[in-house]
C-alpha cells in the first residue's frame, strides 16, 4: 500500500484546482515511511483522494503531483508515456532550428525534468526527487523517443540542492560532448558549451525574441547587456544593425561570443565586446555620452526566491533607468526578467517606474515571453518565469 500524505483542513484547494505543488506547511501527517522520490497518495483531511505525487522530505515543496487521476499507476510505463508525449508535442511546434526544449517540467507532467536538444545531443536536468528516482527509465525513454544516442546531464542548479540532492553532471548515454556544439537558429550559427555554459548551455527560451530583435535591428546602433555568448548581438547584426556593443562580466562567455561572430562571418568593425559589470558599464556609457537605437537587457535571475523580490525590483529598476538614459528618441528597449518570483504585472510596474524616473515618454509595443517549446501549464502559473517588454522611447 502506498504511503499517504494527509493535508491540513482547507489546504486541498490548490490541488483541487490541479496545481501540482504540495507545500510542507500544508501537510498534516505522513502515513507510512516514504523515501525521497517515492510515490505517495495525497488525500484531504477527510481521506478523499487528491493526487499521486513524488515525495521530497527535504524540500519546502514536500511533494509534486504526477497525476490527479486515482486510476493511474505511476510506474515505468506511465513515465515512459509522459516522455514520449512531451517529445511528440514538440513536432512541428518550432521550425528553423535544430535546438529546442523537449521537456519542461510541470508543463509536461514531469515535475523537475528539463530536457533540451542541441542537434543530435540531449542535455538533461533532474531537479526534483521524483524524476531523480526514475533516471534510468527517463534516459532510455528519451533515446527511444528522439533517436539521439548522446545524453549529457547538467543537474547542477540550485533547485536540486533545495530538494536535498547532490549536484551532478556527466554522460548518461553515448559519448561526451565536444567543447562546443554548433547549432543553427534561423540561419544564425551558435557554438554552445553544453558541459560548462549557463543552464543547459544556451538560452533556448529567447529564440523568438532574438528573431524579433533581428527584425527591428536594421540600421540601428545596438547595445546588448548581459550578452552571454552573443545571442541577441548576432541576431541583430544578421538583421542589419549598424553596430553592436555587447557587455558581459564573463571573459569565458565573451570568448565564445567572439567565436560565434567569426562563425557567422560578421565584420569586426561592427562589433565591440566589453568585459564589465553591466551596472558599471551603463554608468560609464552615460559618462561617455553614448546613444543607442536598440538596447537589450537580459539579466540573470535577480530574485531566486520571494524573499529577494524587493532587492531584485531595485536592480531591475536601476538597469532600466540607466538604459532609458542611453536610448535615443525612436529607439527600442527589449527588457527581460527571468525571475519567477517577479510576475508580469510587477515587472511592468518596475519598468514603468524607471520610465517615470528617467523623465521620458515611452510606449509599450509588445509583451514578450518564452517560446512555444517552453509552455506554461495553465494551473501552474509559476512556470511562466520569462517575461519581457518591447518599448519605444518617444
Amino acid at each position: 500500500m502506498s504511503a499517504q500524505l494527509v493535508l491540513k483542513p482547507g489546504r486541498e484547494r490548490s490541488l483541487r484546482r490541479r496545481h501540482p505543488w504540495i507545500f510542507a506547511n500544508g501537510v498534516a501527517k505522513v502515513l507510512g515511511r516514504p523515501g525521497a522520490g517515492d510515490t505517495v497518495r495525497v488525500t484531504g483531511s477527510g481521506g478523499e483522494f487528491l493526487a499521486w505525487a513524488a515525495y521530497s522530505p527535504a524540500s519546502a515543496i514536500r511533494a509534486r503531483a504526477w497525476s490527479f487521476s486515482q486510476r493511474d499507476d505511476i510506474d515505468a510505463a506511465w513515465i515512459e508515456a509522459r516522455v514520449a508525449e512531451a517529445v511528440a508535442r514538440r513536432a512541428g511546434l518550432v521550425t528553423g532550428t535544430d535546438a529546442l526544449r523537449l521537456v519542461f517540467g510541470e508543463a509536461d507532467r514531469l515535475p523537475g525534468l528539463v530536457v533540451d536538444r542541441y542537434g543530435e545531443r540531449l542535455v538533461v536536468q533532474f531537479l526534483a526527487t521524483g524524476v531523480e528516482s526514475w533516471r534510468e527509465v527517463i534516459v532510455s525513454a528519451l533515446v527511444r523517443a528522439t533517436g539521439c544516442r548522446d545524453v549529457f546531464e547538467r543537474s547542477d542548479a540550485a533547485a536540486r540542492e533545495r530538494e536535498g540532492l547532490a549536484l551532478r553532471e556527466g554522460v548518461l548515454a553515448g559519448s561526451a560532448p565536444p567543447a562546443l556544439v554548433e547549432i543553427d537558429e534561423g540561419g544564425v550559427r551558435y557554438a554552445v558549451d553544453i558541459a560548462g555554459g549557463h543552464k543547459t548551455g544556451f538560452y533556448l527560451d529567447q529564440r523568438e525574441n532574438r528573431a524579433l530583435v533581428g527584425a527591428h535591428a536594421a540600421g540601428r546602433r545596438v547595445l546588448n547587456c548581459f550578452c552571454y555568448t552573443g545571442g541577441f548581438t548576432l541576431a541583430a547584426l544578421r538583421g542589419g544593425a549598424a553596430s553592436a556593443l555587447s557587455v558581459d562580466s564573463s571573459a569565458a562567455a565573451l570568448e565564445i561570443a567572439r567565436h560565434n561572430q567569426q562563425l557567422n562571418g560578421l565584420p569586426d568593425a561592427k562589433c565591440e565586446w566589453r568585459e564589465a559589470n553591466v551596472f558599471d558599464a551603463l554608468k560609464q556609457l552615460s559618462a561617455e555620452g553614448r546613444q543607442f537605437d536598440l538596447i537589450v537587457l537580459d539579466p540573470p535571475k535577480f530574485s531566486p526566491s520571494p524573499q529577494h523580490v524587493d532587492r531584485a525590483a531595485r536592480a531591475y529598476k536601476e538597469i532600466n533607468l540607466k538604459a532609458l538614459g542611453l536610448l535615443a528618441a525612436g529607439g527600442l528597449l527589449f527588457t527581460f526578467s527571468c525571475s519567477g518570483a517577479i510576475d508580469v504585472d510587477l515587472f511592468q510596474k518596475i519598468v514603468a517606474g524607471a520610465v517615470f524616473d528617467a523623465g521620458v515618454d515611452a510606449q509599450m509595443l509588445r509583451r514578450l515571453q518564452a517560446g512555444a517549446d517552453h509552455p506554461m501549464l495553465m494551473t501552474h502559473p509559476e512556470g511562466e518565469y520569462l517575461k519581457g517588454l518591447m518599448l519605444m522611447r518617444l
